[in-house]
């Protein structure tokens, strides 16, 4: 923010204690009194907020305002009306009555002392000298009250430490010549004033957030374990599901399976959660505070496949003479996400938005072999084209089922190459949407090796004793 260079250092964390219990006790949890249960969702709450601040780049706090249509909206409307009104009577009685107006100016000093960091020692006395309550309140008592002046310095003070964003609001408090008005627009401005200042400390704080979110991360969760013994539960079926298909996948047949790697179930746990049912509400715990991030990037992922499905049925039908004409390709792209979007919540509207694809397809392949002076492609293998798109809705369609499984090899490369490795090579037939699941990629491993270094002692013991026999745990590899 402006006008706000220094800041103060934090006090450097107490000392954090080492995670010794990693394992989860069998047995239900003794029934919770409201206190611990209380402590429990503070430390919940505190856990996800800071987890949110860390992970997600563009995290800022915003004013809330509750929706004007709700009864919420309508309430606080009428409260807010209501005592702005009362002000407005009592400044408009004869003699003014300033007793209201008293207890705002109280607000708006404390407001603005919110506003100031500790290098601000001669604001601050200043302040405390031009709003000094005792001295406003013989004023009002005398009839010698010059709100007009008072006004005037809260708003000069104001525009000394807002963000440039509020200058323009700022400024049209000048403007404003009516008492109650202009009290209402600087509690307004105010607020929003307290928000920037929120989303900078946040932003100032966030690198050291980083250094110590792992560590403050493992011990919060620690603490909820300790309360909860259950915590891990879900988790523990997560790896367990993951440490079957792997062993499946690796060999068909029991007798030749090899050991499975670690490393091998936890990426391929991961990669579960891009498909994870949404009505299946037992996520694993581990990875609860990232659902909305990873539900959001497997949507993201199911439009992709979807979209490079269409474009390599088209190819493949009409040939690399229509994709190469300039433009074709792009403009093929955008019908295609335009219509796609959205669509992934209900099979009805998958199956519309298909639908409505072909027909596109169509139009455009015909119209661009129309335009290199061809002659009109051969209806049938337009119906044929609109056909095959019209089924992509299938899980088990071919097309579909093979760019899956290309976009599955893609997204393992790229953990087992490890966040600070380059992203593996893209097969042919996603290279037309190169960027995005690159781009894909790349939040998904962040998410993932984060994850990975919070949680690792926790999933390190779940993992020994899915992996190895008695005996065998303490020459596991670490899945860290």
């Amino acid at each position: 923010m402006p006008n706000q260079r220094d800041s103060a250092a934090d006090d450097p964390p107490a000392d954090l204690p080492c995670l010794e219990k990693l394992d989860s006790p069998t047995g239900s949890p003794p029934t919770a009194s409201l206190s611990s249960l209380m402590e429990l969702q503070n430390c919940v709450s505190n856990l996800s907020l800071a987890h949110e601040i860390v992970v997600n780049r563009d995290f800022s706090f915003k004013p809330r305002s509750a929706a004007t249509d709700s009864l919420e909206g309508r309430v606080s409307q009428i409260v807010h009306r209501a005592f702005w009104d009362g002000l407005q009577e009592q400044l408009n009685s004869d003699p003014p009555n300033y007793n209201h107006a008293v207890v705002l100016l109280q607000e708006v000093k404390t407001m603005l002392q919110s506003l100031l960091l500790p290098g601000h020692i001669r604001l601050r006395s200043q302040l405390d000298e031009v709003l000094d309550m005792d001295l406003i309140r013989q004023e009002v008592d005398h009839g010698a009250l010059d709100l007009p002046r008072l006004s005037g310095y809260i708003i000069n003070t104001m525009a000394s430490l807002c963000a440039p964003v509020r200058d323009p609001e700022v400024r049209a408090l000048r403007d404003l010549k009516d008492p109650v008005e202009l009290l209402r627009e600087i509690f307004r401005v105010l607020g929003l004033m307290k928000t920037d200042m929120v989303n900078f400390t946040i932003q100032s704080l966030r690198p050291h957030l980083l250094q110590q979110a792992v560590q403050y991360e493992r011990t919060k969760f620690q603490q909820i374990l300790d309360q909860h013994p259950a915590s891990l539960d879900w988790t523990s079926a997560w790896l367990e599901a993951a440490a079957s298909e792997e062993a499946q996948s690796d060999s068909p047949s029991p007798d030749s399976r090899g050991p499975v790697s670690p490393t091998a179930v936890l990426n391929r746990a991961y990669m579960r959660l891009l498909h994870w049912d949404p009505q299946d509400q037992k996520y694993p715990e581990t990875a609860l505070m990232d659902r909305a991030r990873l539900d959001a990037l497997g949507q993201q992922l199911e439009m992709l496949v979807l979209e490079a499905s269409v474009l390599l049925l088209t190819g493949a039908q009409c040939g690399g003479s229509v994709f190469s004409l300039q433009g074709f390709v792009g403009k093929l792209r955008h019908a295609i996400a335009a219509l796609l979007e959205g669509s992934h919540s209900r099979e009805t509207d998958l199956k519309a938005a298909l639908l409505g694809i072909g027909d596109v397809v169509v139009q455009q392949v015909t119209d661009a072999v129309s335009s290199q002076g061809g002659g009109a492609p051969p209806q049938e293998d337009l119906d044929l084209l609109r056909g095959q798109i019209s089924e992509l809705w299938k899980d088990n369609h071919a097309v579909r089922t093979l760019i899956g499984e290309r976009v599955q090899g893609f997204l393992q490369a790229m953990l087992q190459g490890g966040p600070a490795k380059r992203s593996p090579e893209l097969p042919a037939p996603l290279r037309l949407v190169s960027a995005e699941l690159a781009e894909l990629g790349t939040a998904f491993g962040r998410i993932v090796h984060f994850n990975r270094t919070v949680f690792g002692p926790f999933y390190a013991p779940v993992l020994r004793k899915l992996l190895f026999p008695p005996g065998e745990a303490e020459n596991a590899e670490d899945s860290r």
